[in-house]
């Protein structure tokens, strides 16, 4: 495991939300991203404003074209990052073009 996952394994997510990265033939990557993985965040599908944000994906490595549901993340920038996101209510990931995008779950009302 690399550095960067060792240090992301144990994180609390700032954001929680229902990932999805586009298959390959849809623009997305051609490999799989495992827990170290991250790239820039935006709450809209246009270059502009992003968040490097990291998915705690565990040990299991995400595909191209598959979907997971209740990730956590956690960004560079910390509540400032999941704080814009989450208003936005999605956002999109990017790596050179679009390949992927979030669905934000919102937080459990406590009792």
């Amino acid at each position: 495991m690399s550095s960067r996952a060792d240090a992301l394994k144990d994180k609390e997510p700032e954001l929680v939300a229902d990932l999805w990265l586009y298959s390959t033939e849809q623009g997305g990557r051609k490999g799989a991203i495992t827990l170290g993985w991250g790239c820039p965040c935006s709450a809209q599908r246009t270059i502009g404003e992003g968040w490097d944000g990291y998915p705690l994906l565990g040990d299991q490595a995400m595909k191209p074209g598959e979907t997971r549901r209740a990730v956590g993340f956690v960004f560079l920038s910390g509540a400032t990052a999941a704080d814009k996101l989450r208003a936005s209510g999605k956002f999109y990931l990017w790596e050179g073009r679009f390949i992927g995008e979030a669905v934000v779950v919102p937080p459990r009302l406590s009792k």
